[in-house]
């Protein structure tokens, strides 16, 4: 065990680190070392090689030498590992490869493309969570798995020793709702910038974040603003540049950004992604000036009210 499994809670934003690419499509390490130091000097949780990092365009030898060297860069927050694909056997043996790295957490998605039901979706979650020597998140993502884990299959899955959290992703605050009481002792995570104030009345404890890529301090504020209750003065600044990354399939829009803001050397995705889709900046760059003047703005207020 990595001594974060007990202070998982603390972190109420997780960080859906891209994966950064040279121009030949080659992992930047240089460039990856960086943007996990920001992200641990902000306090964020770290997910690595999730849809955001890529995973599935990354191959499992490829994704390993990502997660050891992150962790051989040991920042001071705790590591999440991405599970995907449909391949049980094969992400199975991913899960048991990574128990021996210090890492602290998994995020299970559900089988892409193959559309299991409650049982199937049973056995998927059991087999890996059976696996796991750390606590996880699993992860419901109808708009690319196309099809939600079903309420049966959380039922089923609430009493595992294993299943520490949901990041829910649907977008409907209803089916949010019924996920939290259908395991009550599971945390609920948005997978949904935008709706995090929304969701904290229906029970969201933190959030997973592509914003905090481009943001890790003001979307680390912004969460804990978000807990606090603040949801009715955040929702117009956040929600306008929540849809500014989200123009284009994530992570064009966001990687363009980071591209501009100086972070990452390149804005290059690997295939079938490419940042070509993004035909104009002038959503992106309002996005960045307006959530920088917002930071400010909110950083300033703090001082005077210390």
């Amino acid at each position: 065990m990595t001594s974060f499994h007990n202070d998982l809670n603390n972190f109420p934003l997780w960080t859906a680190l891209v994966t950064p690419f040279d121009e030949h499509g080659q992992v930047d390490y240089d460039c990856l070392a960086r943007i996990v130091g920001d992200q641990a000097q902000a306090g964020n949780g770290i997910l690595i090689c999730g849809s955001t990092g890529e995973g599935l365009a990354i191959e499992l030898e490829e994704q390993l030498q990502i997660v050891k060297f992150v962790c051989q860069l040991q920042p001071k927050v705790p590591l999440m590992v991405a599970v995907g694909g449909a391949n049980l056997a094969l992400q199975k043996q991913w899960i048991e490869t990574c128990n021996q790295l210090p890492i602290a957490a998994y995020l299970l998605g559900t089988p892409m493309y193959t559309k299991p039901g409650v049982v199937g979706q049973t056995q998927w979650f059991e087999t890996l969570l059976n696996a796991s020597t750390h606590p996880c998140m699993i992860y419901n993502v109808p708009g690319r798995s196309a099809i939600s884990i079903p309420m049966q299959t959380v039922r089923n899955l609430s009493n595992h020793k294993n299943l520490w959290a949901m990041k829910e992703a649907s977008g409907d605050i209803s089916q949010f709702v019924a996920y939290s009481q259908a395991a009550p002792s599971m945390r609920m995570y948005s997978g949904d910038d935008a709706l995090l104030p929304s969701l904290v009345s229906a029970g969201a404890v933190g959030l997973v974040s592509v914003c905090a890529n481009a943001w890790p301090e003001a979307t680390n504020l912004y969460v804990e603003k978000s807990l606090q209750g603040e949801g009715a003065t955040l929702t117009d600044v956040w929600f306008a540049a929540t849809n500014a990354l989200f123009e284009q399939s994530n992570p064009i829009p966001v990687k363009v950004l980071m591209h501009k803001q100086n972070v990452l050397n390149t804005p290059v995705l690997r295939a079938p992604l490419t940042h070509l889709e993004l035909a104009s900046d002038q959503g992106i760059l309002a996005a960045e000036y307006a959530i920088t003047e917002w930071f400010y703005q909110s950083r300033s207020h703090l001082r005077t009210v210390k």
